[in-house]
């Protein structure tokens, strides 16, 4: 192997480390009961896919190996993507349980992704079914989720839950929706605003999950990982401290896109009238100044998801932090500030004769000051209050 091919495959190797975040336990369980709360049959009777998984490093095939029959579930699947595609293929070595297994073979191990299922059979006569249950077997292909092998383990799947890739997000969500299933996967909150995924969420076909939304996540990741100290230490405070495998990093902009209902999401938010926030608004940007509006959207600004006033039955911009609070009953959202006119509300263009930072503007939701000048906002969810009928 030449120097350029060895230096080739250590940059592979490395970009596929840094997509690596293994999701810890405690926030799998978390969310899971959160689902289980809303309804105790959510899983009963269900195939559970799992891909991009592995249950000797993962804990999610771990996690419902061992509650498979408090759960109800009819056959749990996972599928690994191969080291040789991941990058990692000549740094790769087998583990010690691939290895003693029958059905082991270097090249396929190499080369090939593995699937492991587990269905409610005692395999190993314990009179118990858990992950010593497990069946496994190679793939014929690497184990991507966009071959044909996993696109038909899909779709005999009822439900989807994993941590795909953050590079391969987009991508993967329209998997799932191409494949109609629920699911259940981790991503960054900053996906709220991707094209791919808004027109889901403003249509009621995909919410946020019932937890982390504002909980730091921590995952584990190789060795030698592109993490940041302040999150490395922040990890280490949260009780994840780095050990023999893994280090361990906090994304606090992490969270759970799901479309399997929870409780959380039927909870209305406890808001002020406009008139009560004009007077008691904790916030000064409210609290006697009022709510301004935007100089090109039909809507008024409102910073704060607690200032969202109760009784306005207008279009009002909100952070998309609002979104971990959002019940479909009782409000509506009709649109994004970071999509132009894609919703029919946008007032006006700016153009370089009106403004100097007209481009980004125009990408903004924007407010006319009062010494003529302007001020663009952050990214604005567009909400209306439902009126009963």
């Amino acid at each position: 192997m030449t120097a350029m091919m060895k230096n080739s495959n250590l940059a592979a190797a490395k970009k596929a480390k840094n997509d690596e975040f293994y999701t810890q336990w405690a926030d799998i369980e978390r969310e899971m009961n959160a689902y289980l709360e809303y309804n105790p049959d959510v899983f009963r009777g269900k195939t559970l896919l799992l891909p991009c998984d592995d249950p000797e490093w993962s804990n999610f095939t771990k996690f419902f190996a061992l509650h498979f029959k408090e759960y109800g579930l009819k056959k749990l699947i996972s599928t690994s993507y191969a080291p040789s595609s991941k990058g990692s293929g000549d740094l790769f070595a087998p583990t010690a349980l691939e290895k003693m297994s029958p059905g082991y073979d270097e090249e396929k191990s190499r080369d090939q992704g593995r699937v492991f299922i587990l269905e409610g059979h005692d395999v190993n006569d314990d009179g118990r079914i858990n992950i010593e249950d497990l069946q496994w077997s190679y793939l014929n292909g690497d184990g991507d989720f966009r071959s044909p092998e996993v696109i038909a383990l899909r779709d005999q799947a009822d439900i989807v839950i994993t941590n795909p890739p953050f590079s391969l997000f987009r991508e993967f969500l329209a998997w799932l929706v191409e494949g109609d299933v629920q699911f259940s996967i981790v991503g960054s909150n900053n996906a709220i605003t991707y094209k791919e995924l808004f027109p889901l969420i403003m249509h009621n076909r995909l919410w946020k999950g019932a937890t982390a939304n504002n909980t730091d996540m921590v995952f584990a990741v190789p060795k030698g990982s592109d993490i940041s100290e302040s999150d490395k230490q922040k990890a280490d405070r949260l009780g994840y401290p780095e050990d023999d495998d893994y280090e361990y990093t906090r994304l606090g902009n992490s969270c759970w896109f799901t479309n399997i209902d929870h409780g959380r999401r039927h909870e209305p938010l406890q808001l002020m009238s406009m008139d009560d926030n004009l007077k008691y608004s904790k916030h000064k940007e409210i609290r006697g100044v009022g709510y301004l509006k935007y100089d090109n959207y039909d809507a008024i600004e409102v910073p704060f998801t607690d200032a969202i006033p109760s009784d306005y039955s207008g279009v009002m911009g909100v952070p998309i932090t609002y979104l971990d609070k959002y019940n479909p009953d009782q409000f509506e959202i009709v649109g994004i500030t970071d999509r132009g006119n894609e919703y029919g509300l946008k007032l006006r263009e700016y153009d370089k004769n009106d403004v100097p930072n007209a481009g980004d503007l125009n990408r903004r939701a924007a407010i006319k000051l009062a010494d003529g000048s302007y001020k663009g906002t952050y990214a604005r969810l567009l909400i209306r209050r439902k009126v009963a009928a």
